[in-house]
């Protein structure tokens, strides 16, 4: 079992690492899952933690489902 850094997420119980840095205002991202309550949490919570505004959408890409956020402004 891989242990989860700060800011990685896990909503299926599987790592997710997401690169941050690269996470300028505009820019938006989907996490695959089927938990999306949960995505949506710990992407929140992150988003909070760097004083970040976010908008979410629960959705199907690819034939997967998923979450997709954006950085705001």
């Amino acid at each position: 079992m891989k242990i989860l850094k700060i800011y990685d997420i896990a909503p299926d119980g599987v790592a997710i690492e997401i690169d941050w840095g690269k996470m300028g205002a505009g820019t938006s991202l989907f996490v695959p899952c089927i938990d999306t309550e949960k995505a949506i949490k710990q992407v929140k919570h992150i988003f909070k933690a760097k004083k970040w505004r976010c908008e979410h959408r629960i959705c199907v890409e690819d034939a997967k489902l998923g979450v997709r956020f954006w950085r705001t402004l």
